[in-house]
């Protein structure tokens, strides 16, 4: 019996409906394309993981591996035996590992490998320390031998410059050139750039004073400009320690390199720069305010251990003659060590206006007050001189 209010079933006889060539392009395309995505994403995949172990693989070789021992399972690295023979260079630049210097080491000859460093290197609790710098160390040496020595700093090759208290620039410079090999011409041309140098703008291009005394260690490819920067950076240093006004310093290197020529002992050091202040505050005084010291007339005349005459002294010509010129010379007379400088900034409680050094043997200065203590202390060095003048 057939239902009035059903809807007769579907047709299902017949072939299916052929897709279009255009719908069926489509679908190869979208196929082809996620085909290709799958594949980008693979190789992106496989990229980052090398990425990621291989810089964990060169980690552990640069950082892990030289201080690791694996007994029994590693292969014994090739090792020179003995101290080595010839000489030979090596540099250690800042920031080099084990590896790193190691190969430097292999190529220079100095390690037979690598590894026998890198072994060697984790096996020294000290090796941490290899400061950069330029080694002189031995070819075919024991790995070990090689770690001991740049570790404990043995065959760094460096130039030492001491600068004694009360040497000028002049002297200086000839010291260090001296030394390093530097032509003094080198270090006339670093003088011109001061701010390379780092003297400051109160010093006028003047660089005495501002070389500090002390004994100074250099690699070997110093320059000039290198040298005279730490040695003015040693000086700003002191300075700032002292808690010294950047305004006063030029004043205070001038007058502590007065202090620094005049007498030897650091005990008379106060007293000389007290009286030197008593001068110096008295412009209507017996002195008239002059400074009258020998030590920067001979400055002047560019001899500053030679003893002047009368007439150098009075040679109003020189512009450091104290003699001739009230107040303080134009700038500093030598580079003047700590004691001096303390001196200046802590001067001794007195009423002082002249000293003398009266035994140039023992350094000893004698200070007084008046015009008779002064021929005093005169007839004193006098009587000192006439009786070591066989000595001369």
């Amino acid at each position: 019996m057939t239902d009035l209010f059903s809807a007769p079933p579907p047709t299902t006889t017949g072939p299916a409906p052929v897709p279009s060539r255009t719908a069926q392009r489509r679908r190869q395309k979208a196929s082809a394309a996620a085909r290709r995505r799958r594949r980008r994403r693979r190789i992106v995949v496989l990229f980052l993981a090398l990425v990621v172990v291989g810089g964990a693989g060169w980690y552990v070789y640069e950082h892990v591996l030289p201080g690791l021992s694996f007994g029994s399972f590693s292969a014994k690295a090739a090792d020179y035996e003995g101290q080595g023979t010839g000489p030979v260079q090596v540099t250690v630049n800042p920031g080099d590992t084990g590896t790193a210097i190691g190969r430097t080491l292999l190529d220079a000859g100095v390690v037979k490998s690598v590894k026998a460093f890198t072994e060697a290197y984790g096996a020294n609790p000290n090796a941490a320390g290899i400061q950069p710098g330029v080694y002189t160390l031995r070819k075919e040496m024991k790995a070990s031998e090689a770690v001991a020595m740049l570790a404990a700093n043995t065959g760094r090759v460096e130039y030492q410059v001491t600068v004694p208290e009360g040497y000028t620039v002049e002297q200086i410079v000839s010291r260090a050139s001296g030394v390093t090999g530097i032509p003094a011409s080198e270090f006339a041309k670093a003088k011109k750039n001061t701010k390379a140098t780092g003297l400051p703008a109160a010093a006028k291009g003047n660089y005495e004073g501002w070389l500090y005394p002390a004994t100074y260690s250099f690699d070997p490819d110093v320059d000039a400009t290198d040298i005279l920067s730490q040695m003015i950076a040693k000086t700003k240093a002191e300075l700032k320690t002292l808690k010294v006004p950047s305004s006063q310093q030029e004043e205070v290197l001038i007058k502590a390199s007065i202090v620094e020529r005049e007498v030897s002992r650091d005990k008379d050091r106060p007293k000389v720069a007290r009286a030197i202040q008593n001068r110096l505050d008295n412009p209507d005084g017996p002195n008239a305010g002059r400074l009258e010291t020998d030590s920067t007339t001979a400055y002047g005349l560019g001899t500053p251990t030679v003893p002047p005459t009368q007439a150098q002294n009075h040679d109003p010509k020189n512009p450091y003659s104290t003699y001739e010129h009230a107040g303080l010379p134009p700038g500093p007379i030598a580079n003047p060590g700590q004691a001096s400088i303390k001196a200046v900034l802590n001067p001794a409680p007195g009423p002082w206006i002249y000293w003398m050094t009266v035994d140039l043997d023992t350094g000893e200065t004698k200070f007084g007050t008046t015009w008779q203590d002064h021929t005093d202390m005169l007839a004193e060095l006098h009587v000192w001189q006439t009786a070591h003048a066989k000595d001369k």
